[in-house]
C-alpha cells in the first residue's frame, strides 16, 4: 500500500499521534467529537523523517498530496488561498509526538501579500486589522523561514511607538501599521537579497520546510535530550485556517488548563488578551487577563467555554493545556494537549482522578514520571528564615520550588557560571525559546514581564524549576546587566537573589531552605507504588544520616555500603595512614587494632538505624594511595606521629602510586595481598551485628567482596571471612544469620558467573565498573569527549546516567542468567547509580533482579519506575 504523507483533521484520530504528532492527534480528536475547531489538515512525521532522508527536500508526490488536502480546504472554507476577495490565511504550525512548547516554530497569517491584504480589508471592513496580520506575518515569516533576525522587525515596532508616545502595539493605527509593513518588507529584501514573497504556494511550501527544519534546531535538540525524546521522531505539520483574535475588542485569545498546573487545583486556570493573536499570550508582550474575568467580558463565551474544558478533560481523563481564539464573540479551540505540570500537581491530579472514580490506581502510577519526583526531595525555604529576609517584590508564582543564585541575565552567562561551580539565576524581561540552555542550568528563573502561561513559566514548569514571572515590580536592565527594585535599589550581576516559585517572592541574599517531608498525597501516591511494584529498592548509604534519609524516603535495605567512605573521616585518618605506610604486617596489625573500634561502631550505628532491613557492606575497594597525603606539612606530620624520617613516607607513596589505578591494587587484591584487612573488616561488622542483637536490634548482614574476576578469588577471601566471622561469634557467644556474596563489575565476572555463584550467596551489580571496563572509559576522564559522543549521536546518552542495555546490559544479563543457572534462587541486586534512573531500574525488572539500589533522594524515582516496570510486566 502506497504511503499517505497528508491527512486532514476529519480522517485522524487521538490514536494516530506517532503518525500525526500530539497536536494534528487531538485536532482530528476534538473534530471528531464536535468542537469547534477551524479546519485543515496534517504533513505527518513521516513526511519530516523523508524530507531529512532526501536531503532536505521535500519529494513531488509529497507536495502533490499537500496541494490535494489545500484545495480540499479551500473548497470547505469557500475562501481560496491569495484570493484578492475573500482569502484563505492559514497557520503553519509544528506537532511533535511528545510536546515541546515553545522549542519549535510557527508561523501565522500565511497567504498575506499586497493584493490579499486589501481582500482582507474589504472580507472584514477591518483594515487596521488586515494590515496588523499582514506585519505580524512578515516578521514571523522571516524569522522562521529566512532566519531573519527578529529584533530586527522589534527596533522598528519600538521605535514607532516612542515616536508616536504608544505603550502597546495595540495602539498602532492603520497608517502606522501601512508603514510599518513596508519598512518590513525593506528589512527582508535587505537581509534575504529578494523581494517578500507574493506567491502564497511559495510561502506555504518555504513555512513547510522550516517546521521540519525547527525539528533540528539547537533549542529543540536541547529540550530533547533534557526530556529524553528521541531525536528520530520528527515533527508533523499542522496546516489550520485561521481565526483571528485580532479583530477588535470582541475578539482575543488565550491558553488554559482544566487544572492548576502548579498545584493540581481542579479549578480552571488561565489567561487571555483582547485583541490579539495566539502568540501573544505565551510571549509575555502584554499582561494577560485571568480567565475568570472573561465571564465579565463575554459571558457566553466564557460559559462555552467551561463547558468545552470540561468535556475535553473527561473525553482524554487528563488535565488539559488549551489553547483557543475568539473571533467576533465566536470561540474556536486550537489545540488541546495533556499539560505540563509540576510533580506536586501530577502527584494530586492522578490522587483526584482515582479519588473521582475516573482512573484506577495503575493508571495513576503511570501518569506520574519518576523523574519528575525530583522536584518534591529537595529544600524549600524554611519559615523561620523567610521571617527574616529581605522582600523586594512580588511577581506571579509560576512554578513552585525554592532557588538561590547569583543573577545573571544572559543564558550563556548562566552556562558559564555554572561550569565554574556557581549557583546562578537566570533573570530576564521575558525568555524566549533561545533561553533553553541557561534555563536548564539555572537554580531558578526571574522574569519581569510575562503571565502564568508565557514561555519561562510552561518551560520551568515542565523541568521542575523554581520561576517566578511577570514580576512588573522590578525593573531588568538586561544592557547594564542590572535590577532596579523600588527607588534606590540596584542589584547588579553577581549578586545573590531568592525566589519562591510557590509565592511568587523575591528576597535579597541568601535565604535558608529547609528539607521536604513526603507526606500527604505524595504518601497516598508511594503507598500505591508500593502495593505495586515487584522489586525492592535500596539504597547507597555509607553513613547512619543517609540511611535513616533513604528510610524516610522508603528504602528497604542497603544495597551498597562503601566502607572506605569511613576511612576518610579526619579522626581516623592517620590512623588508616600509618595501616598502609607500615612495612610489617605486625606493624599493619597495630595500626588496624586502632581502625577497628571506629570500624565497629560505624557497622553498629547502621544496623541500629536499619532495624532489621538487609545491609550490604562492600569490604575495602580503592587503591591505598588514594589515602595518602600529596602536601609536604602533611607528609611532616604524619613523619613525626609515626617516628620514621619524611623521605621513607615520600619514597612509600611513590612506591605505591599506580598508573592506571582503575585496574590495578584494590578491591579483592587488596584482601588476598593484605589479609589482615580483610580479617580486620570482617571482625568489625560481625562485632557491630552482635552489639546490635544483644539490644535486641535484628540485622541482616550481607558481607560484599569488591572487583572479583576470577571464582578462586572468592574463594580465599569467602574462606578468610567465613573463619573471621565463626571466631568471632564463638568469642560472644551469639549466633547470627549472614552471607556473603560479589560485586558483578569485571566483565569477565559476567562471563564466568556460573563459576562464581558456586561460591556466592549473592551478585551485586556495580554498574559504574562495568560501564568503564566494558567501554574502556574512565569516569574521570570522559567527561572530555562524552558531550561531544552524544551530541554527534555516536552514543545515544551518557553511559555513565543511563545504563547502555545493548552493551553493558547484556553483560547484566549474561551473569544473572549463568549465576542463575547454578543457583536458581541467587539473589540479585545493581547498585551502581544506574539504580535510580527509571529507563535502567525498568531493565534491571525485567532482567529479573530482586532489587535495585540507588543514592537516598533518588529512592521515590526509583520505586515509581518500579512500580511502572510491574504494571507494564507483572512477574506474578
Amino acid at each position: 500500500m502506497e504511503t499517505k504523507y497528508v491527512y486532514s483533521f476529519k480522517e485522524g484520530s487521538k490514536e494516530m499521534k506517532s503518525l500525526l504528532g500530539g497536536k494534528g492527534a487531538n485536532l482530528a480528536e476534538m473534530t471528531k467529537i464536535g468542537l469547534p475547531v477551524p479546519q485543515g489538515f496534517t504533513i505527518t512525521t513521516d513526511a519530516c523523517n523523508d524530507y531529512y532522508d532526501n536531503d532536505k527536500v521535500i519529494r513531488a508526490e509529497i507536495v502533490a498530496e499537500i496541494e490535494e488536502h489545500l484545495a480540499e480546504l479551500e473548497e470547505l472554507q469557500g475562501k481560496k488561498l491569495g484570493c484578492t476577495k475573500n482569502p484563505l490565511l492559514v497557520s503553519v504550525r509544528s506537532g511533535a509526538v511528545f510536546s515541546m512548547p515553545g522549542m519549535m516554530d510557527t508561523i501565522l497569517n500565511l497567504g498575506l501579500n499586497d493584493d490579499s491584504v486589501i481582500g482582507l480589508c474589504e472580507a472584514t471592513q477591518n483594515e487596521r486589522f488586515a494590515y496588523d496580520s499582514y506585519r505580524r506575518f512578515i516578521q514571523m515569516f522571516s524569522d522562521v523561514a529566512m532566519e531573519v533576525p527578529k529584533y530586527k522587525f522589534e527596533n522598528v515596532l519600538d521605535r514607532v511607538k516612542e515616536e508616536k508616545g504608544y505603550k502597546f502595539d495595540t495602539d498602532l493605527t492603520t497608517e502606522d501599521l501601512k508603514g510599518i509593513v513596508e519598512e518590513f518588507k525593506g528589512i527582508y529584501k535587505k537581509e534575504v537579497g529578494e523581494d517578500f514573497p507574493q506567491d502564497p504556494k511559495k510561502q506555504l511550501m518555504l513555512a513547510i520546510e522550516a517546521v521540519f527544519r525547527s525539528w533540528n534546531n539547537p533549542r529543540a535538540i536541547v529540550y530533547r535530550k533534557l526530556n529524553d525524546i528521541s531525536n528520530k521522531l520528527g515533527t508533523a505539520v499542522n496546516i489550520q485556517s485561521m481565526v483571528f483574535g485580532n479583530m477588535g475588542q470582541t475578539s482575543g485569545t488565550g491558553v488554559a488548563f482544566t487544572r492548576n498546573p502548579a498545584t493540581g487545583e481542579n479549578k480552571l486556570f488561565g489567561e487571555y488578551l483582547i485583541n490579539a493573536q495566539g502568540e501573544d499570550v505565551v510571549a509575555g508582550i502584554r499582561t494577560p487577563q485571568n480567565i475568570s474575568t472573561l465571564k465579565d467580558v463575554m459571558p457566553e463565551i466564557y460559559d462555552q467555554f467551561v463547558k468545552v474544558t470540561q468535556i475535553l478533560e473527561n473525553h482524554y481523563r487528563d488535565m488539559q493545556d488549551i489553547e483557543f481564539t475568539i473571533e467576533n464573540e465566536k470561540l474556536f479551540i486550537l489545540q488541546t494537549r495533556n499539560g505540563k505540570r509540576t510533580a506536586k500537581a501530577a502527584i494530586n491530579v492522578a490522587v483526584d482522578l482515582v479519588e473521582s472514580g475516573i482512573i484506577d490506581k495503575k493508571e495513576a502510577i503511570m501518569r506520574v514520571e519518576p523523574n519528575q519526583l525530583d522536584q518534591l526531595l529537595h529544600p524549600t525555604f524554611e519559615d523561620k528564615a523567610l521571617k527574616e529576609a529581605h522582600h523586594i517584590a512580588k511577581g506571579l508564582p509560576a512554578s513552585p520550588g525554592a532557588a538561590c543564585g547569583k543573577v545573571y541575565f544572559n543564558a550563556d552567562d548562566v552556562v558559564e557560571a555554572v561550569a565554574n561551580g556557581e549557583k546562578a539565576l537566570l533573570v530576564r524581561q521575558e525568555t524566549s525559546p533561545e533561553d533553553i540552555e541557561g534555563m536548564v542550568k539555572a537554580e531558578g528563573i526571574l522574569t519581569a514581564r510575562g503571565g502564568m502561561t508565557s514561555h519561562a513559566a510552561v518551560v520551568a514548569r515542565g523541568m521542575g524549576k523554581c520561576c517566578v514571572a511577570g514580576c512588573g515590580e522590578i525593573k531588568v536592565d538586561e544592557a547594564a546587566k542590572e535590577i532596579r527594585a523600588g527607588e534606590d535599589l540596584v542589584i547588579k550581576e553577581g549578586d545573590y537573589l531568592s525566589i519562591d516559585g510557590s509565592t511568587g517572592n523575591v528576597y535579597l541574599g541568601e535565604v535558608k531552605q529547609s528539607p521536604v517531608e513526603v507526606t500527604g498525597n505524595f504518601e497516598k501516591l508511594m503507598n500505591w507504588v508500593d502495593e505495586t511494584k515487584q522489586m525492592m529498592v535500596r539504597t547507597n548509604a555509607d553513613n547512619p544520616r543517609d540511611a535513616k534519609a533513604a528510610i524516610e524516603f522508603g528504602a528497604e535495605g542497603i544495597g551498597l555500603c562503601r566502607t572506605e567512605h569511613m576511612f576518610f573521616e579526619e579522626d581516623r585518618i592517620p590512623a588508616v595512614r600509618e595501616m598502609i605506610l607500615s612495612e610489617t604486617v605486625e606493624q599493619r596489625e597495630k595500626a588496624l587494632e586502632k581502625i577497628l573500634p571506629m570500624q565497629r561502631k560505624d557497622f553498629f550505628e547502621i544496623f541500629e538505624v536499619m532495624e532489621g532491613r538487609p545491609v550490604n557492606i562492600r569490604l575495602l575497594d580503592p587503591p591505598l594511595h588514594e589515602f595518602l597525603p600529596q602536601d609536604d606539612e602533611t607528609i611532616k606530620e604524619l613523619a613525626e606521629s609515626m617516628g620514621i624520617p619524611a623521605e621513607k613516607i615520600r619514597k612509600r607513596i611513590v612506591d605505591l602510586e599506580e598508573f592506571n589505578p582503575m585496574l590495578g591494587h584494590r578491591g579483592c587484591r587488596l584482601a588476598i595481598t593484605y589479609p589482615e584487612i580483610c580479617v580486620m573488616q570482617a571482625r568489625a561488622i560481625m562485632e557491630g551485628a552482635i552489639q546490635a542483637v544483644e539490644k535486641g536490634i535484628k540485622v541482616v548482614p550481607e558481607i560484599m567482596v569488591p572487583l572479583v574476576g576470577e571464582v578462586n578469588e572468592l574463594k580465599v577471601i569467602r574462606e578468610m571471612i567465613t573463619e573471621t566471622v565463626e571466631k568471632v561469634m564463638e568469642e560472644k557467644g551469639v549466633r547470627v544469620d549472614y552471607t556473603i556474596g560479589t560485586m558483578i563489575e569485571i566483565p569477565r565476572a559476567c562471563v564466568t558467573a556460573d563459576e562464581i555463584a558456586e561460591v556466592a550467596d549473592f551478585f551485586s551489580f556495580g554498574t559504574n565498573d562495568l560501564t568503564q571496563m566494558g567501554f574502556g572509559y574512565s569516569r574521570d576522564d570522559a567527561g572530555k569527549f562524552l558531550g561531544e559522543y552524544v551530541d554527534k549521536e555516536i552514543l545515544e546518552k551518557d553511559p555513565f546516567q543511563v545504563l547502555d542495555q545493548k552493551g553493558i546490559g547484556k553483560l547484566v544479563q549474561m551473569g544473572a542468567k549463568l549465576g542463575r543457572s547454578v543457583k536458581p534462587e541467587l539473589k540479585l541486586g545493581i547498585c551502581g547509580e544506574h539504580g535510580g534512573e527509571p529507563s535502567s531500574v525498568e531493565f534491571c525488572y525485567n532482567t529479573g533482579l530482586n532489587y535495585v539500589s540507588c543514592s537516598p533522594y533518588r529512592v521515590p524515582i526509583a520505586r515509581l519506575a518500579a512500580a511502572q516496570a510491574s504494571i507494564k510486566n507483572p512477574r506474578y
